[in-house]
Order: C-alpha cells, then sequence, then structure tokens
C-alpha cells in the first residue's frame, strides 16, 4: 500500500511538473489580416525592450481570431483577437458562455479598405452603386432582385473600362470583408428604392438578398495574405484588389487605389471619414488573463504607448492610422485600469 501510495504521489508530481512545463510564457494574439503587421511590429519591439519571448500573432481573419479568442479562457486560447471591425454581440454571447467574461476593447486606429488595381493599369472611379452592381451575387434591376447579369466594369458605369468583372479579395472569415460589405455592397445596394425599403421593413432579408459576393468568377476569395493580393494584380491585367489601405500605402510601386464616391483613399481622408470605405482597428484583450500570462500587461502597454501608436509612432510608420490625440490618452489609460467592454448593441 506504501508503494503504491508512494508510486501515486510520484505521479502526481511529475503531473504536475509536465503541467507547470506546459504553461504558455509568451502572449498569443490572432485574427485580423490587417492587424497582423502591426501586431507582428509591436510584438517585436515588446521582445526587444523586455527580453521576453516574443509574442506569437495569426493571420486567421477577424472572425476566426474572435471564434478562437471566444473558445475559452487559459493557455489553449489566445489572450488578444485582433479584428479590423467592432466585435459582435453574437460572439460577445459566444465569449460569455465559454466564460470569458471581462474582455478589455481597445481601438488602436484607423485604416480604409483600398480597391486596387496594378499600377499601370486604367483609373478607376468608382461609387459604392457600381461596387454593389459588379460584385454582388444579386442585384436590383427594374425593382427586383435579380442573379448578378454585369460582366463588365463598363455594364455598370459609364466611364468605367470595359474590363471583365474580376476583383480579388479577402475570404469570409476576413473583417476587412465583412467591413467592405457593410460600407460598399450594402451603402451602394440602399441607392436602389427597393433595396431601401427591403431594409427598412425586414433587416435579415435585406441582409440575405445583398451581402452575398458572386460566386461567377466576378468576385475570387484570396485568402487572408493581401501580399498574395498585390502580387495576383500585377500579374494579371484588368484584375482588381480589395485589401486594407496600409497594404496600399507600402505597395505603392505595384498598385494603386480607385476612388470611391469622388475619393482617393489617403490618410487624411480615412481619418476624417470623408472616404467612404474608412474604418477602425481594435484589439480585444482577456482581463482574466492579465497577470497569468506572462508580458500580457506590457504587451499591452506597448501597444498603446507613444512610441507605438502616437504621433510619429513606428506603427504610423508602418502605415497605421493614427487616432486623434484624445483618443490615443483615453486608451492608455484604458490599459492602466483595464475597465472591461460593455456588450455591443449589434
Amino acid at each position: 500500500m506504501k508503494n503504491y501510495l508512494a508510486m501515486a504521489a510520484a505521479v502526481a508530481m511529475l503531473a504536475s511538473a509536465n503541467s507547470a512545463h506546459a504553461a504558455r510564457d509568451y502572449v498569443w494574439a490572432a485574427g485580423s489580416s490587417t492587424v497582423f503587421p502591426f501586431s507582428t511590429r509591436v510584438a517585436e519591439n515588446f521582445s526587444k525592450k523586455t527580453g521576453r519571448k516574443a509574442p506569437k500573432v495569426e493571420s486567421l481573419g477577424t472572425g476566426g481570431g474572435i471564434k478562437l479568442f471566444c473558445s475559452g479562457s487559459g493557455e489553449g486560447f489566445p489572450d488578444i483577437a485582433n479584428a479590423s471591425r467592432p466585435m459582435k454581440r453574437s460572439e460577445f454571447d459566444q465569449c460569455q458562455k465559454k466564460g470569458v467574461k471581462d474582455i478589455i476593447q481597445l481601438k488602436i486606429g484607423f485604416d480604409g479598405i483600398a480597391v486596387a488595381v496594378d499600377k499601370d493599369g486604367s483609373n478607376y472611379n468608382l461609387t459604392t452603386q457600381n461596387l454593389y452592381q459588379g460584385l454582388a451575387a444579386n442585384v436590383v434591376r427594374n425593382g427586383q432582385f435579380v442573379k448578378n447579369p454585369y460582366a463588365k466594369w463598363s455594364d455598370v458605369g459609364a466611364g468605367l473600362p470595359a474590363s471583365r468583372i474580376v476583383v480579388y479579395g479577402p475570404p469570409p472569415t476576413s473583417g476587412t470583408r465583412d467591413a467592405f460589405i457593410e460600407l460598399a455592397i450594402e451603402a451602394g445596394a440602399l441607392k436602389f428604392p427597393a433595396a431601401a425599403a427591403l431594409k427598412a421593413s425586414n433587416e435579415p432579408q435585406f441582409k440575405a438578398k445583398v451581402d452575398p459576393l458572386r460566386e461567377d468568377g466576378g468576385w475570387i476569395d484570396a485568402g487572408e495574405n493581401d501580399n498574395a493580393i498585390i502580387g495576383t494584380l500585377t500579374k494579371t491585367p484588368g484584375a482588381l484588389g480589395v485589401f486594407g489601405y496600409s497594404f496600399l500605402e507600402e505597395n505603392v510601386d505595384k498598385v494603386k487605389g480607385a476612388s470611391v464616391n469622388g475619393v482617393r483613399p489617403t490618410a487624411k481622408s480615412i481619418t476624417d471619414g470623408t472616404y467612404p470605405l474608412s474604418r477602425s482597428l481594435y484589439i480585444y484583450v482577456k482581463k482574466s488573463m492579465v497577470g497569468v500570462t506572462p508580458g500580457l500587461k506590457e504587451f499591452v502597454s506597448e501597444y498603446v504607448s507613444d512610441a507605438a501608436t502616437g504621433r510619429g509612432g513606428y506603427l504610423q510608420g508602418r502605415g497605421l492610422i493614427i487616432l486623434p490625440p484624445a483618443q490615443h490618452e483615453a486608451n492608455k489609460a484604458a490599459v492602466k485600469t483595464l475597465m472591461p467592454m460593455k456588450r455591443p448593441a449589434s
């Protein structure tokens, strides 16, 4: 019996030691491909400054990152979700169900969604209505929703090139796609009285009709790697690509952005909201993991620091469009207080 108890104690000690050994000793962030390069740069600087292991940053798309983030607490799940849109109420509720109770929301800056073409290609002066007509699976014609019949951009807008409609963009898990559908596709659909009336009477049915993108080759899911889309544009004359503005800014030697509703994507037009495809970028942090995951609070503090997201900070140099000073200071205060977010309105 004594031998058995001794053996059991040894096994328990070994299991405990293995568990301790397996405990994660680095920060883990997952989500948006747009936020990915910013989080990666912060991770590099955090590691250099602190000597800690560099955080793990994964590009899974906003939806994929939030889903994994909300799947549970502990070392088996990310500490941070990177997002190129706000967390939805349904996602917040799923977090709560899985025990992820206190979530800190931090807006890190702004981005625009660029619609781009090879730098030697035609100039595109698009409207949100053009984008809806060119890319939605169902469009309004003569007051009725029909399967998209348009083959060329010149079919949907006077003065647009007679190029075949081929657009490479992010997949359904991407926050960039979610934002593009809201800011471009839905906004364009609302120019048609039949679609506007449907939204007013039955918003879920409006989304079911308007949000699906073409699956006939007009829209092509190109994965979460925005650099791959840029590479495709340089090899595919006439094709357009949809991705975050920061990638456009980093590749002005290869691609150029189209104007949307008469406004070109620039840092100024995105910050002041005149560019219609503008959005905010976020990180979501598990308060329960602060003090558990080594370096988590320090990493988040680095993210909201003047050096990173302040005016002239290294993320601005990488293409992030920074927050106004008051919002930036509020972010730094939020990290000190770790005040959880409220349930989203929608």
